[in-house]
């Protein structure tokens, strides 16, 4: 049971979001429940939900959540710059009327919240920067520009929003490590506070082996799916392990969604694994818990990127409380988060990645090893308490000094005059 920090009853913190809805965004909702948890009042500025959290106003386990209607991006760079000058808009219009608070706790991408949160912070709030992403990677991870305008433009973003936050909250150990090195913050102002399944929430049931269609293995893809997720690869692994490993018995599911869904659909079909392979799109927790349970093998295709390789994958942490085995390719923090609850294909080779599924489909005993790893890691250096201490921490230091700069812009004033 975590302890009420000093002073944490009665204060309010606002947190924004412009990439998902709440409480669909699980990391989010995790840290809304610990702060309310020790006595923080929170307030939630999010877009709707396309079929679930699709309220304009809800009230859920005491957090208050407002939520805007938002398109979300077609057509490019210039889509997105339509999608976020929306958020934008409905965010600073939602956060009047929320009025003041003690925090304000933006969450990226885009790393564009920082505006409305640079007028929360002149009626003196603290200002807490969530970096889930690194905006400048995934620009080049998911356009494929190099580093050109629109590159730099972002890469500025990212300056002006590490320079305008008192803290940053980093997902892992490299996140950190670029908001020091890039983004000049110093180390004792960058908090780790990793993702982590909700263990009470999500762990395994009884498998259903209706789920497998009639196949002795099933495999399972859980996440989104957008260009630099690597669901082509997956699909592609997907039919060397047919034609060239000679495999056949297994059914695979895919479940989620993105903007690449229908071009999946459609590889798939192309590939001739439309007899095998499952697409659900996003499922109710109820049913992911289903799959998840029966699946015998994980797969995690996410390439080589310069994204990919720094970031820590929800899935495979997701995969891991349940105790699967995972096929990774072989990423720097794929393998701090995973350790000995995958297997690695380097150089996103996608024979490799077969053959490392077909490994793992005639080694019952290894899944098995493999799968107990994982939810040791999970609940022990991964688990979400540890993350709460350092999120609870990053908030205590964050008002601690945005009070001191408030005083220190007070006792200039005062000596102007």
């Amino acid at each position: 049971m975590l302890g009420e920090p000093k002073g944490a009853r009665g204060r309010r913190a606002l947190i924004l979001v412009e990439n998902l809805s709440v409480p669909f965004d699980r990391r989010v909702w995790q840290e809304c429940r610990t702060l309310r948890d020790v006595g923080w009042e929170v307030d939630v500025i999010c877009p709707q939900g396309t079929k679930r959290d699709t309220e304009p106003e809800a009230v859920i386990d005491g957090v208050r959540i407002h939520r805007y209607p938002l398109r979300a991006a077609t057509g490019g760079p210039a889509g997105y710059l339509k999608e976020y000058g929306a958020a934008l808009w409905h965010t600073a219009r939602l956060a009047r009327k929320v009025g003041p608070v003690d925090v304000v706790h933006a969450c990226n991408p885009p790393d564009l919240l920082f505006l409305p949160a640079l007028r929360l912070k002149r009626q003196g709030a603290a200002f807490v920067f969530d970096q889930h992403d690194l905006v400048p990677e995934l620009y080049l991870s998911r356009f494929g520009r190099g580093k050109d305008l629109l590159y730099r433009g972002v890469c500025a973003l990212e300056r002006a929003t590490y320079r305008a936050a008192d803290v940053v909250l980093a997902t892992n150990e490299s996140y950190k490590d670029v908001a020091v090195r890039r983004g000049g913050r110093r180390p004792e102002d960058v908090f780790v506070v990793r993702s982590a399944p909700d263990t009470e929430r999500f762990h395994p049931v009884d498998p259903e082996p209706e789920l497998k269609h009639g196949k002795p293995h099933l495999l399972c893809y859980l996440g989104v799916m957008g260009p630099q997720d690597g669901v082509d690869y997956a699909l592609r692994a997907l039919a060397k392990l047919r034609d060239e490993v000679g495999r056949t018995d297994w059914h695979a599911v895919f479940v989620g969604a993105g903007d690449t869904f229908d071009s999946m659909v459609e590889l798939s079909r192309e590939l001739g694994l439309d007899g095998q392979v499952e697409f659900t799109g996003r499922v109710p927790d109820a049913d992911l818990v289903r799959w998840l349970s029966t699946a015998d093998v994980c797969l995690s295709p996410d390439p080589c990127n310069p994204l990919n390789d720094v970031s820590t994958m929800n899935k495979v942490l997701e995969y891991m409380v349940m105790g699967r085995p995972i096929v990774s390719f072989d990423l720097k923090e794929a393998r701090v988060s995973a350790g000995e609850a995958a297997v690695y294909a380097k150089g996103d080779d996608e024979g490799e990645f077969a053959a490392l599924i077909a490994r793992l489909l005639d080694d019952p005993e290894q899944r098995s090893r493999m799968g107990k790893s994982g939810q040791e890691r999970i609940n022990g250096p991964l688990a979400w308490r540890n993350s709460q201490a350092a999120l609870l921490a990053a908030y205590e230091a964050a008002v601690e000094g945005g009070a001191a700069a408030r005083s220190g812009r007070e006792r200039g004033t005062s000596l102007e005059r």
